[in-house]
């Protein structure tokens, strides 16, 4: 086995729980007994691969504790089932939601693994009967089954994201409006936010469109778009920490500078929603 970026071994996480949540959680875990900031988001904002994500180097820039609440591949759906995590954002100091895909929840078409929600479960009467030729039996990840529908048919795929475009919505003005308080909207990609809905062939965030993201600026206190600079781009793995099993994975994450860059547009909004 062989480590990039100079580890000694896999990356270490320090997998924890916090309250009576069943989710592991990036850890070392934080404290949560004084002001905090919480970030929830997907594989971005758990930092997989990255030895410091930007939810520890904001730690250290705003020297409040910041709880890692990101999850590998998470949706929203995941926090909505976690009343125990919910509690624990509500109670923070300031609360950063990265977007998440739209293809990672459940809706009026299929289920996802309501922790794994990257992990397709079923397909409702109502896609079963727009798409009869498929067995649905043989897929088991989201992303798989919708590039197969597409595949199929781009017009009935058309009413696939619809749906999910308004289940997305629907679930995140739920979370808003639960975690109440301070809220930091935030895109984190390697580029802008679409105007159209693309495909489930395109980089994530999957299925979010600007004016998905604009209905939700009046329930939130900002919204920061960031598309990391071409230099962080250009790193590719270089700074993270994979083994070789784990490199094709590692190359389609952003990497150490993409972090720094987060961390720093975030310090500036988030300082004074921290300590005013």
């Amino acid at each position: 086995m062989s480590v990039h970026g100079g580890g000694q071994g896999a990356l270490e996480y320090y997998p924890c729980r916090y309250g009576t949540s069943r989710i592991l959680f990036r850890g070392p875990r934080r404290l949560l007994d004084g002001a905090y900031v919480a970030f929830l988001g997907s594989t971005e904002t758990y930092g997989r691969f990255v030895a410091e994500p930007f939810p520890a180097l904001l730690e250290d820039r705003l020297s409040v504790s910041c709880a890692n609440f990101g999850v590998v591949n998470a949706g929203v759906d995941l926090y909505l089932n976690d009343p125990a995590v919910m509690n624990l954002v509500v109670g923070a100091s300031a609360k950063v939601v990265q977007v998440m895909g739209a293809q990672s929840l459940s809706n009026r078409f299929y289920s996802v693994h309501p922790r794994r929600n990257d992990r397709f479960l079923r397909a409702s009467d109502r896609l079963e009967t727009l798409y009869p030729e498929v067995d649905f039996t043989e897929f088991h990840f989201v992303r798989h089954m919708l590039g197969r529908l597409q595949a199929i048919s781009a017009e009935r795929f058309g009413a696939v994201t619809d749906e999910l475009r308004m289940a997305w919505i629907a679930r995140m003005k739920h979370v808003l409006t639960q975690i109440r308080g301070q809220v930091v909207l935030f895109w984190f990609a390697d580029h802008a936010v679409p105007a159209e809905i693309t495909g489930p062939e395109a980089r994530g965030p999957l299925f979010v469109t600007r004016d998905m993201i604009e209905t939700l600026r009046p329930r939130v206190q900002d919204v920061v778009e960031l598309v990391v600079s071409d230099r962080a781009v250009a790193q590719g793995t270089q700074g993270m920490v994979f083994t070789d099993f784990e490199a094709c994975a590692a190359a389609e994450l952003l990497g150490p500078v993409a972090h720094q860059e987060a961390a720093q547009v975030l310090e500036d909004v988030l300082m004074p929603l921290v300590w005013d």
